[in-house]
């Protein structure tokens, strides 16, 4: 059985965790930043946990 081969973009998406879980950025941080309070900045450059609901499909990218 050939190797899987991992998807490169979801990869430089996405952390696993060590408990096997795969941590996101949040959105809406790229640009427009004068307008967004400085609590509203910081909470946006926290990680956070993938739902479930989409954490099957990264698993599939992400194999190794």
């Amino acid at each position: 059985m050939p190797k899987l081969k991992t998807r490169k973009a979801a990869l430089k998406r996405y952390k696993k965790t060590g408990a096997g879980n795969f941590l996101r950025r949040h959105a809406y941080k790229g640009h427009l930043l004068m307008k967004k309070s400085n609590a509203q900045k910081r909470k946006l450059s926290q990680r956070v946990c993938v739902s479930s609901g989409d954490s099957k499909p990264i698993k599939l990218m992400l194999p190794y």
